[in-house]
């Protein structure tokens, strides 16, 4: 049973958009800071975006400024990633991973600092 379960990937054109959701199984969100990252083939993890556990702070990869928002609904135990404007460089898997207490802030992008982590999910940004 993982902790978290990310959903909303899929096959989407150059332009387009997708809202990807991370879900927490066992275990509530409200105390955590989440962050999505994502790794292509042959690249490096990235870290894409964090909000912290009351949703006062945000963080973006420069290569999303603009065109993704991170967003939490902790009534529904689930954090969200509004993708716009897709481009074919956003292609890899979506992870999201959460952190206790806001410990990961101040290296948000940090993937090892992270406790727990879901399955990914793939989004392919292709004509």
């Amino acid at each position: 049973q993982l902790p978290l379960v990310e959903s909303g990937g899929g096959l989407v054109q150059p332009g387009g958009s997708l809202r990807l959701s991370c879900a927490a199984s066992g275990f509530t969100l409200d105390y955590y800071a989440i962050a999505w990252f994502r790794q292509a083939p042959g690249k490096e993890r990235e870290g894409v975006s964090y909000i912290g556990s009351t949703a006062g702070t945000t963080n973006y990869a420069d290569s999303v400024k603009g065109r993704f928002t991170i967003s939490r609904d902790d009534a529904k135990n689930t954090v969200y990633l509004q993708m716009n404007s897709l481009k074919p460089e956003d292609t890899a898997s979506y992870y999201c991973a959460a952190c206790q207490r806001d410990y990961c802030s101040g290296l948000w992008y940090a993937g090892h600092l992270y406790d727990y982590w879901g399955q990914g999910t793939q989004v392919t940004v292709s004509s």
